[in-house]
C-alpha cells in the first residue's frame, strides 16, 4: 500500500475516533455504492452524518475541503439515498467534511457540519 494510501486510512482513523468523543454512533465506514464510496456514516439521535475525511500532510494554499468537486458530491448523495432507502431509515441525513492537516510541526482537526447541501 502507497504512503498516501496509508495516510487515507490514518486520517480516517483519526476522523472515526474524533466522532465518536463527540458522542457520535459509526454505522458504516467506507460504504459502496456503485461508483461512490462514503468515508464514514455516523449517526447522533435523530442525524444520519455522511462523512467524508480528507487529509493531508502539507499545508497548502487551496483549503482542504475545497478539494471537493461537484462529481463527488453527486456520488455522495447518490450512495446516501441508496443507504438511507436500502435501510428504511426515518433520519435527517447531513453531509459533513472532516479535515486533518498532520505533518512533522502541526495537527489539526476540522469537522464541518453541513459542509454542502444536496438540494
Amino acid at each position: 500500500m502507497g504512503k498516501h494510501n496509508e495516510f487515507g486510512k490514518e486520517g480516517e482513523q483519526i476522523a472515526i475516533d474524533f466522532l465518536v468523543g463527540k458522542g457520535y454512533e459509526i454505522v458504516e465506514k467506507n460504504y459502496r455504492f456503485l461508483k461512490a464510496e462514503v468515508d464514514i456514516i455516523a449517526k447522533k439521535e435523530d442525524v444520519l452524518a455522511i462523512v467524508e475525511v480528507r487529509a493531508r500532510s502539507n499545508d497548502q494554499i487551496i483549503p482542504i475541503a475545497e478539494t471537493i468537486t461537484p462529481k463527488k458530491i453527486k456520488l455522495l448523495v447518490a450512495a446516501a439515498d441508496h443507504y438511507v432507502n436500502e435501510n428504511h431509515l426515518e433520519v435527517e441525513v447531513r453531509f459533513d467534511v472532516i479535515t486533518i492537516l498532520k505533518n512533522k510541526k502541526i495537527f489539526k482537526i476540522e469537522h464541518l457540519e453541513s459542509a454542502f447541501y444536496h438540494f
